[in-house]
């Protein structure tokens, strides 16, 4: 491989005093960009800041800084070791985003025992330190961007970071590649993260925009996100094993077409942690506003645990918590299957208040949620009807409850959260998620009132999604009872 050297005009942008140091790996360069600072006897402490156009590597030992917004441009890869720590720094208005740019990649590749952790640079860490990730794609998403760079199918990333350069658009315009790939996140740990850059327009801790389903995104937790912990904007992306755990606003968004499928899930909420914006483990609309645009937001969630801020029905908690685990509105169509929503103000919340009536995607049967146990919630099932004319479809709350509780749905409504049969959920100094052997979520016997909900919608998801004997995110023994353990913090 015939060696390249960078010298900058990428230097004002970088804003580097020093040099940039290279190095050579085999077939591909390694860029590593020199930032002042001690590593101490772990290593050197490097700071990343500016476009990386070059294939990168971060290795474990060293440790490093992301000072403000940093891209990884040029259909690049950004290659991290698994045991890496990347700090992302707070200063004045330089707030710290990692943003992978449309053709380039993220592989993050961490392992059980080596985690790969981004974390806030401050010695007193708290929430909304630091912007967090986005991966910027190339699959189909439903807006337009008029912008330089855009047309339809095209988005630019909310929150104030996006550049002249365009770097952080995301989708394939009027030819998008569904099976893009944005590279690998596995074993990741994301903490303190999500800023607002402009207000309504927050950074989350992961946003994924328009990404492929080549993408991997496995076994990753979100810790105390100021924003949301994770929002998909369009795209295909699957995902599988995600923890959104004491998120400040919503658990999982999905707007703008997203229509991948997420199995395996645990939401932990902290009674006295929620945003004036309502907090809620579900948050999903096909546009801002509801309008009948395709790509529909449709992705499937199956197998999740989702706990709310009630360990009891009479608990108080933060007074945001005013909505719902999980609110549909807009004219999403997703579905959600198999799933334990525990200790929710109410459990789901069907809008039609905007845009084309979200309940008519219920009609259509596009819109299903089934094998669900709702327990401790004090309303289980809300509903918003629309007041525009040409959407006023005549469901009301009774007969959305009334087709939620069909028999054929196996739906379950538990009055109290020991109903349930969880260990400690609600024990914030030692939690425990995994369900009793007895636990109604526990499948396999005919005296279980549930079994797992197959229908269309779920069957084509497979091979991805697998059939399991268990409902929620968590089993009570074997491998599905631990795969939240060993590489997370809590």
């Amino acid at each position: 491989m015939k060696k390249k050297i960078f010298f900058l005009a990428a230097f004002s942008a970088l804003l580097i005093t020093g040099c940039r140091k290279i190095e050579m790996d085999g077939e591909k360069e390694v860029i590593i960009v020199p930032g002042g600072g001690n590593g101490g006897t772990g290593g050197t402490t490097y700071t990343l800041k500016g476009r990386i156009d070059a294939d990168t590597i971060l290795r474990k030992g060293n440790t490093y800084i992301l000072s403000d917004k940093v891209y990884v441009v040029g259909n690049h890869t950004m290659t991290i070791e698994p045991g890496v720590t990347i700090k992302g720094a707070y200063s004045g208005s330089e707030v710290a985003v990692l943003v992978i740019s449309r053709g380039s990649k993220l592989v993050a590749n961490g392992t059980v025992d080596q985690p790969i952790v981004f974390t806030s640079n401050s010695p007193n860490p708290a929430s909304g330190d630091w912007g967090g990730i986005v991966l910027c794609g190339k699959a189909s998403v439903n807006t337009a961007f008029a912008g330089t760079g855009g047309g339809q199918g095209i988005m630019e990333v909310e929150g104030g970071i996006n550049n002249a350069n365009g770097d952080a658009l995301a989708g394939g315009g009027t030819a998008p590649d569904d099976n893009d790939s944005s590279g690998v996140l596995r074993y990741v740990r994301i903490e303190y993260a999500g800023y607002a850059f402009q207000p309504d327009k927050e950074v989350n801790s992961l946003t994924m925009a328009a990404v492929g389903r080549k993408t991997v995104i496995d076994h990753v937790q979100v810790t105390y996100a100021k924003d949301d912990a994770f929002e998909w904007f369009g795209g295909t992306v699957n995902c599988k094993y995600l923890i959104a755990y004491k998120t400040q606003d919503d658990d999982f968004d999905s707007d703008n077409g997203y229509s991948g499928t997420v199995q395996f899930g645990l939401i932990v909420r902290d009674s006295a942690i929620a945003d004036i914006s309502k907090s809620e483990a579900w948050e999903s609309d096909n546009n801002a506003t509801g309008q009948n645009i395709t790509p529909q937001t449709k992705a499937v969630f199956c197998n999740v645990s989702a706990f709310g801020p009630l360990a009891s029905l009479n608990n108080v908690g933060n007074s945001n918590y005013l909505g719902s685990a999980a609110q549909i509105r807009r004219n999403s169509s997703i579905s959600i299957f198999n799933t334990a929503i525990v200790g929710w103000p109410s459990g789901i919340e069907i809008s039609a208040a905007l845009g084309t009536a979200t309940d008519k995607n219920i009609t259509a049967g596009t819109l299903q949620l089934s094998g669900i146990v709702i327990a401790g919630c004090r309303k289980p099932i809300v509903y918003v009807p629309s007041t525009t004319n040409g959407e006023i479809t005549g469901a009301t709350e009774a007969t959305m409850t009334a087709w939620f509780n069909e028999t054929a749905r196996k739906n379950q409504v538990l009055t109290n959260v020991d109903d349930i049969r969880y260990t400690r959920p609600f024990d914030y100094n030692n939690p425990d998620w995994v369900p009793f052997g007895n636990s109604t979520l526990v499948l396999g016997t005919s005296s279980k009132p549930n079994t797992y909900f197959e229908d269309p919608i779920l069957t084509a998801r497979m091979p991805f999604i697998e059939k399991v004997d268990f409902l929620g995110g968590i089993a009570p023994s074997g491998a599905y009872a631990n795969w939240h353990k060993g590489w997370t913090k809590f």
